[in-house]
């Protein structure tokens, strides 16, 4: 639905393409007939902006994992059907997802012995809601060692952790920090704080520039993606930057201070391979807290449940030794194995489907143990 499922399709693709592999991605609504795609595109944005409480219901009652972790919808059959169509003109020797409704229809078909290659299913969730997991998927790609243990533990498939798939410049080390604090308006001294809303622009992105704003220690720069009226909204209030869509978010995660977050999606993945720390603040419902609370329980970000809090995590990340120990945590995910190189190991185009239970990751990105 948002731009970062996208985005990972077409960094994976790059990287396979540059690797010698044809690679194609296609948007899986688009597979849908008669716009309903379109449609339903309109619709979670409507939701998101409008009505976010009508989005948590549904989440819960369709997306939170139960026994059986799995069912096919009449969408997931639809589009299924399409897919069919789509990979017998193709004939590809693999087909990976980057979005749950994708992975839901790749697995049926899978399942039902209508694909006959392996099916990947690349997370790109932290919390592996129930709409990701399917029968008939023969591998998963997780985003961190917690997630592959409880998809493995949920479904008894293959699951390894990836490093994330980032555009290679997130990596660089910064440069031209200054000349980007000029181009937004902002001066050599101002502790800048990245707000991030998504391509959309959606969640309370308004009241947590406002908290940071009010504090007089921060200066927020408003990331709000794609929704030129919340940037209007914004344009006029002290003490803060609004920007729109950006090209040149390395450059602006160089020169900040940190990142506030509320979905735990790409964006997160960018800052800690721009080894910018992450503090989650207000979450968007539904995958959006469960991902941030599981990023959290990692260890990979801080989650404030209160304006307090906010301020207080953010002023906590001035000491050098904390800054450190969190930065560290995000960057270690970069240690696990490039999902490209995955996608062609054991469980690869060859091999049928698998029953195995296995993780693999680096050892010490593992969190501690979860309380409670």
């Amino acid at each position: 639905m948002g731009a970062g499922h996208d985005a990972v399709a077409v960094e994976l693709a790059r990287r396979l393409t540059a690797a010698g592999h044809e690679a194609e991605v296609v948007d899986v609504l688009e597979l849908l007939p008669l716009r309903l795609g379109r449609a339903l595109r309109r619709w979670y944005g409507w939701m998101m902006r409008r009505a976010p409480w009508s989005y948590a219901l549904l989440y819960r009652a369709f997306f939170v994992p139960r026994h059986p972790a799995w069912a096919a919808s009449p969408l997931t059959v639809l589009v299924a059907a399409r897919l069919d169509r789509l990979v017998r003109r193709r004939g590809p020797d693999l087909v990976v997802s980057t979005f749950h409704l994708a992975a839901q229809a790749a697995g049926h078909l899978r399942r039902t012995g209508r694909l006959t290659v392996p099916g990947t299913a690349l997370l790109t969730d932290f919390a592996a809601h129930r709409l990701w997991l399917h029968p008939g998927t023969d591998r998963y790609l997780c985003p961190c060692p917690e997630t592959a243990l409880d998809v493995t533990a949920a479904t008894g498939r293959p699951a390894d952790c990836h490093a994330p798939l980032t555009r290679p410049a997130f990596r660089r080390p910064p440069a031209g920090a200054a000349a980007v604090r000029a181009r937004i308006g902002l001066g050599p001294d101002d502790r800048t704080v990245l707000v991030s809303a998504g391509s959309w622009g959606v969640g309370e992105v308004e009241e947590t520039a406002r908290v940071l704003a009010r504090s007089g220690r921060y200066v927020p720069v408003v990331l709000c993606g794609r929704n030129q009226a919340l940037r209007d909204r914004l344009r006029g209030v002290e003490g803060l930057v609004a920007l729109g869509w950006r090209d040149d978010l390395p450059e602006l995660m160089g020169a900040a201070y940190a990142l506030v977050d509320n979905a735990a999606g790409l964006t997160c993945r960018e800052a800690f391979a721009a080894r910018l720390p992450v503090v989650s603040y207000r979450p968007i419902p539904g995958h959006g807290r469960d991902g941030v609370l599981a990023m959290a329980r990692a260890g990979l970000s801080v989650h404030a449940d209160d304006a307090a809090r906010l301020i207080a995590e953010l002023d906590r990340l001035g000491d050098p030794a904390t800054r450190s120990r969190l930065v560290a945590r995000g960057s270690a995910l970069f240690d696990a194995p490039a999902a490209e190189d995955l996608l062609f190991g054991p469980y690869g185009p060859d091999s049928g489907p698998q029953v195995e239970s296995r993780v693999r990751g680096p050892d010490h990105v593992r969190a501690p143990d979860r309380p409670g």
